[in-house]
């Protein structure tokens, strides 16, 4: 038997160093947003950053090979809506570290709607997982108990905006699902260049409209490290993690790849501990705790599961005693 091929083997050398630096990307993704909106409003910060995605990578990227409606919507879902409620989540009241796990919960948004919209199945496993999540966040919701602001740095409206744009995410995702069904050959990297230049206008719509008149030209006042955080959210947490992300798809199984997501949230957690100095409650550590469980065994489950199956039955399919 011919040896394991490329697309079989653990990640390791370069794909490994990829791997970590995309989940190390993506954990401090969430302090720099942080950090920016200390001088941008959340509507600026949404346009700025999808100026840097786009420039100067549209003029160099060819755009992709599917009808514009496409870009149209996946720019709507994941630009206006996941980033524009999550910036808006962590003024309201969300810090770093919560934010990066709560925006986990996306894969079962994504999941429900695959059920809904594609007529996917619920597993086994995704049913555990949903039922650990919705705990979860029971705990997050308990954490409010003692009323008005919680402490942990959150409120009860950051956590619902957190929430909401971790929904437009698996809205975002079902949409890259679709146009992948009737476009299965369009550029990946060129679909996220152009389509960062769709919630660019429509950011600067809504801070015109909502700003107060005394911030709307706040950005021209901006620090240096705040013009460094939204460059750090178009051009790196956005084009460069992407591409990798994506070229490690495109070498590996998805099952080798996509549990490196797992320390996304880690990385998050101790970003915002330990560089803004935030603080974790008892019941927001045990939400935590579920959110993250229901991932592994969402994750892990069904291979977990097969191979008691396998082991239970025997490579010949007859019951060992």
């Amino acid at each position: 038997m011919s040896s394991a091929s490329p697309t079989q083997s653990p990640l390791q050398g370069r794909d490994l160093t990829a791997a970590l630096g995309v989940v190390i990307i993506w954990g401090l993704n969430f302090v720099a947003m942080k950090l920016s909106l200390r001088d941008f409003t959340p509507f600026q910060l949404g346009a700025i950053r999808y100026v840097f995605a786009a420039l100067p990578l549209v003029f160099l990227v060819k755009r992709p090979q599917l009808p514009w409606r496409w870009l149209l919507y996946y720019g709507l879902a994941q630009g206006v809506g996941q980033f524009g409620l999550l910036f808006v989540a962590l003024q309201a009241g969300m810090t770093a570290a919560m934010a990066s796990v709560v925006m986990q919960t996306q894969l079962f948004f994504t999941t429900l709607l695959g059920v809904v919209l594609l007529h996917e199945r619920i597993s086994g496993p995704l049913r555990v997982g949903l039922a650990l999540a919705a705990v979860g966040l029971a705990c997050f919701a308990l954490n409010f108990s003692t009323g008005g602001t919680a402490s942990g740095g959150t409120t009860l409206l950051g956590l619902l905006l957190n929430l909401s744009a971790a929904a437009m995410w698996g809205t975002a995702n079902v949409i890259t699902r679709k146009a992948q069904q009737a476009h299965p050959d369009y550029d990946a990297l060129g679909f996220v260049v152009w389509s960062s230049i769709v919630p660019i206008m429509p950011f600067v719509a809504l801070s015109l409209l909502f700003d107060p008149p005394a911030l709307r030209w706040q950005w021209l006042h901006a620090s240096p490290g705040a013009w460094l955080g939204a460059a750090y959210l178009g051009w790196i947490a956005t084009i460069l993690a992407y591409a990798m992300w994506t070229g490690l798809f495109k070498r590996h199984p998805a099952n080798r790849v996509a549990p490196f997501s797992l320390g996304v949230p880690v990385v998050g957690l101790a970003a915002g501990m330990g560089l803004l100095g935030e603080r974790i409650t008892t019941w927001q550590w045990a939400g935590i705790a579920f959110v993250l469980v229901a991932l592994i065994v969402v994750m892990f489950g069904g291979s977990l599961a097969r191979r008691a199956r396998n082991h239970a039955t025997g490579t010949d399919g007859a019951r060992r005693p």
